[in-house]
């Protein structure tokens, strides 16, 4: 029994080339716009702890917590960090998508996901 990737991925190439190209990139552009969405949240959580704190996380990172740090400022580092590993990959994310979207997948349409 096939599994259901390959059934999918079966369905998925015996549509029409024209059909494949739509929904790649009908689906790219509807993925950048719920990333770009999900970054403007993580962002906005990173700033909050940079406006809280008054500092960067690399400065943070780069000289430690100070000795006097309280059980919420530990916290704060924790979701800090988190919300910073959440935009990074994002943004790995949106790069990857960006270059599919810039192959112009329709034909004699230009693409503008991103």
């Amino acid at each position: 029994m096939a599994s259901v990737w390959t059934q999918v991925e079966t369905a998925f190439l015996s549509l029409a080339p024209e059909e494949r190209e739509a929904i790649i990139s009908r689906g790219t552009a509807l993925r950048l716009s719920d990333l770009r969405k999900r970054l403007f949240l993580a962002e906005s959580k990173v700033r909050h702890f940079e406006e809280k704190y008054q500092t960067t996380l690399a400065q943070v990172e780069a000289s430690g917590l100070p000795d006097d740090a309280d059980y919420e400022a530990h916290e704060d580092y924790i979701m800090w960090r988190h919300w910073a590993a959440v935009a990074d990959k994002i943004k790995q994310d949106m790069v990857a998508l960006k270059e599919i979207a810039q192959h112009g997948l329709y034909l004699g349409e230009s693409v503008h996901a991103g």
